[in-house]
């Protein structure tokens, strides 16, 4: 099956980005095809190099850059919801790419299912 992601929260103030890595990970793992995760209001902070969590949590920053990367995954960052937010270019972590709505347009057309985390 094929599912685009979409991620809503920021890694740290709510479940939401630890589910969707979660959900991504298993399906991945499961041999489900991921089209895209598209970040989008407060989940572009999911794409910031400039966090430093504590060394007893979860880096979901870093996971998420390593899952893109190893299993050739779309990380797609909202640019509006991004700018408004302070992220640019310069401090996307590895992987993370800068697009407009129509990837998550993409992302829903492409897909069996578009699974959204957080509000």
């Amino acid at each position: 099956m094929k599912f685009g992601i979409l991620v809503n929260e920021g890694p740290f103030n709510h479940q939401a980005s630890d589910s969707a890595y979660q959900f991504t990970w298993a399906a991945l793992q499961k041999g489900h095809e991921i089209v895209r995760v598209f970040f989008y209001h407060d989940g572009v902070n999911n794409a910031s190099n400039l966090s430093e969590p504590q060394s007893d949590d979860r880096n979901l920053v870093k996971l998420w850059s390593e899952l893109g990367q190893e299993f050739d995954v779309e990380l797609m960052v909202c640019v509006s919801a991004g700018l408004r937010r302070g992220l640019t270019e310069e401090n996307l972590a590895p992987g993370f790419e800068l697009s407009g709505l129509g990837q998550l347009i993409g992302a829903g057309i492409d897909s069996d299912r578009l699974i959204v985390f957080g509000d």
